[in-house]
């Protein structure tokens, strides 16, 4: 099983698609480190063999990804600045709601949970 930027890849899925399992990559992405690397993306990961995950390695090097562990700390860094400075943004993500525009009247049900049910009689407290 091959190990890259400290994630195991799966070794029954092709190369373009297991590389995505490192956070930070995606298929365009992917394609090009194998491009950079003159792997064919259709030859499974169990195939590889250690020259090819070593340029695999080169190749995400030379294109100067950011990768798992330091874009994890640096996205989650560039959030707490937003929260701390108390911009529009950092408020929503203080908040737990939707950052980026979205509508909240109706949706918005992932990032504010599920529905809170409304209890009978609670309507007006103190009066009868």
């Amino acid at each position: 099983m091959a190990r890259i930027q400290g994630v195991e890849l799966p070794s029954n899925k092709r190369v373009v698609i297991g590389l995505t399992y490192v956070f930070g990559v995606g298929h365009t992405t992917a394609a090009k480190i194998l491009e950079r690397a003159s792997i064919d993306p259709d030859t499974r990961i169990k195939d590889l063999t250690v020259d090819q995950e070593g340029a695999i390695r080169d190749a995400i090097e030379s294109l100067g990804l950011m990768l798992e562990g330091d874009l994890r700390k640096e996205v989650t860094l560039n959030i707490k600045r937003l929260v701390e400075i108390n911009c529009y943004r950092g408020i929503r993500h203080r908040r737990g709601l939707p950052v980026r525009g979205q509508r909240t009247h109706t949706n918005a049900r992932g990032r504010k949970g599920p529905r809170k049910q409304a209890v009978a009689g609670k309507k007006r407290p103190g009066k009868k």
